[in-house]
């Protein structure tokens, strides 16, 4: 599968979209169906569920996207600032934006979409069934909805990782140092607070004391190995395939439904617009996720009570 061939994540450029749009087949040409129907009549049959969720979720929690119009946290895109490059130069304007982006989070709650999916889940796995997430989305909303099975390919903004001695670990921490305490606001008007580099988050083990990072995948930095195996293994497995919230322009995440609809599992589309690749499934639902998605995924007649 692709998943092995671009490992570097990364905004799809024009000659991607241009494959993800021209379908490889010409039984992929027609406008998918919107059938809810049809669709849970396959959900009813499936046994190894894969669901790829994206920003468009997290969004309908009220979590800033930083993509498209308005999508600036003071005057940079999330493309300026989660960069290697971005964070050497700058490390302090770097973590102000995570500290600002970590005390969103704090405030905000999975929505009816992430609900439905830890619920499906759940439910499934009494009946023998799987559901996968993988996604996109580094909010943990996924989890804090319940959901257990989940491969987080970009990783996590409660995560750290110390670039001396590479020491990964959870952090809650509000603020995440005394340093980022009120810095952060995303107004463009806003100074860079320029926060030393000894002031800013530090490594706890034992004599190191490294600065930390984000544990997070940049653009332009390879995706975790383990993840993408197990994520392979997923899309190679699975017998049906949704695709929640995601604008398919990231890769390589944009190219993983595409080629589990090659092999002919059907793919089902959730989202508010179309995407580069949603001619290629056999279902878009068009709306918010939070709307579409519970009756999509709510018990069927055919299960057991």
């Amino acid at each position: 599968m692709i998943v092995c061939k671009i490992t570097c994540r990364g905004i799809l450029n024009s000659h991607l979209r241009a494959r993800l749009r021209n379908p490889w087949s010409s039984q992929n040409m027609a406008r998918p169906s919107s059938d809810l129907a049809a669709f849970r009549e396959i959900f009813s049959k499936a046994k190894h569920i894969a669901i790829l969720t994206g920003a468009g979720v997290s969004a309908e929690s009220g979590v800033p996207t930083f993509r498209g119009a308005g999508g600036y946290w003071r005057k940079w895109q999330a493309q300026d600032l989660a960069t290697p490059e971005a964070f050497a130069r700058n490390p302090s304007r770097v973590w102000e934006f995570y500290h600002y982006r970590r005390e969103v989070m704090l405030t905000k709650n999975p929505n009816p979409a992430h609900l439905a999916i830890a619920e499906c889940e759940e439910r499934l796995s009494k009946q023998a069934r799987k559901v996968t997430v993988i996604t996109q989305n580094i909010d943990e909303l996924h989890r804090r909805a319940g959901s257990k099975n989940i491969l987080e390919i970009h990783g996590s903004l409660f995560k750290t990782r110390c670039v001396s001695c590479g020491h990964e670990s959870a952090n809650y921490k509000s603020p995440i140092c005394a340093a980022l305490e009120g810095k952060g606001a995303p107004d463009p008007n806003t100074s860079d607070a320029g926060i030393p580099v000894q002031d800013l988050p530090r490594c706890e083990q034992a004599g190191c004391h490294g600065l930390l990072r984000p544990a997070v995948v940049w653009f332009g930095e390879t995706l975790d190995s383990d993840i993408l195996t197990r994520v392979e293994q997923e899309l190679d497995n699975c017998d049906l395939c949704l695709v929640v919230g995601t604008s398919s322009i990231v890769y390589p995440a944009a190219m993983f439904a595409p080629q589990v609809a090659a092999r002919g599992v059907p793919v089902a589309e959730f989202n508010m617009e179309d995407t580069p690749a949603t001619m290629r499934f056999k279902f878009h639902f068009h709306g918010p996720c939070g709307t579409t998605l519970p009756p999509a995924l709510a018990r069927h007649e055919t299960e057991g009570k």
